[in-house]
């Protein structure tokens, strides 16, 4: 009889005992009414009265599967992103919604087609970080009451359709040639204002313009099979002839 007694109170104070990981709470149902959330380490549960449900308190990632949605300009585009998150409070996110993780993807999932039609193309284009920071802020809004922390969304891939891709591949060459240009014509305008320059300092010793017509002509290197003939303007002889007379006068 004793025996009995003995054994049945092992079982039931064996059976009880619990182990929470570090990384887990335990939210304990007494009756089906919250009673206390177990902290890491060994505890002990009445096993007939008690239900013990373990809470994952690691930050959780989500895939967003390819969603496919409008941009507030009326371009279709096809876009998946991540979520991540954690449990802040283990009897909010058992008490207060169920199945969290599948209330956390569907809620992000609302709020990226939300935030996708009210941008243009171009925006989430090049503002995509700031587009999933606002995802992010519209989430954690919803789902803080839920015990769940939402730390980061991030938007992986947009797809945008072939003649859409075209076009902007067209602009963007458009773009480039019209930069060359614009790169071509300083250049231009820079080397006129050195030769300007040039000429101005050339123009104020006497015979200057001419030595410098000579040295141009001296460099040449025609084909002996070709004659080049050269039309002096009349300064250039004015300064040959300058030149000659203030050597013989030195």
């Amino acid at each position: 009889m004793w025996y009995t007694i003995i054994f049945i109170i092992l079982v039931f104070g064996l059976g009880g005992l619990r182990v929470v990981n570090q990384y887990e709470r335990g939210v304990i149902l007494t009756l089906g009414k919250y009673s206390k959330t177990l902290q890491p380490g060994l505890n002990w549960i009445f096993i007939i009265f008690q239900k013990l449900i373990m809470v994952d308190m690691r930050i959780t990632t989500i895939d967003v599967p390819r969603q496919e949605a409008i941009t507030k300009d009326n371009v279709p585009v096809g876009i998946n992103a991540v979520v991540y998150f954690k449990v802040d409070r283990a009897e909010d996110a058992v008490l207060k919604v169920q199945r969290y993780t599948y209330a956390v993807s569907q809620y992000a999932l609302a709020a990226l087609r939300d935030s996708i039609g009210g941008v243009e193309l171009d925006t989430l284009l090049t503002e995509r970080e700031k587009i999933a920071t606002d995802i992010k802020q519209a989430v954690d809004t919803e789902t803080v009451a839920w015990g769940i922390d939402v730390t980061a969304i991030k938007i992986q891939d947009i797809e945008i359709p072939a003649s859409m891709k075209r076009a902007m591949a067209a602009q963007a060459e458009t773009e480039r040639e019209k930069r060359a240009i614009i790169i071509k014509a300083e250049g231009e305008v820079k080397a006129a204002e050195n030769l300007q320059k040039a000429a101005q300092i050339l123009s104020s010793v006497p015979g200057g313009l001419s030595l410098r017509t000579l040295e141009t002509i001296d460099k040449l290197q025609p084909d002996p099979s070709k004659t080049i003939i050269f039309a002096l303007p009349v300064e250039i002889m004015e300064g040959i002839k300058s030149l000659v007379s203030e050597r013989k006068n030195k």
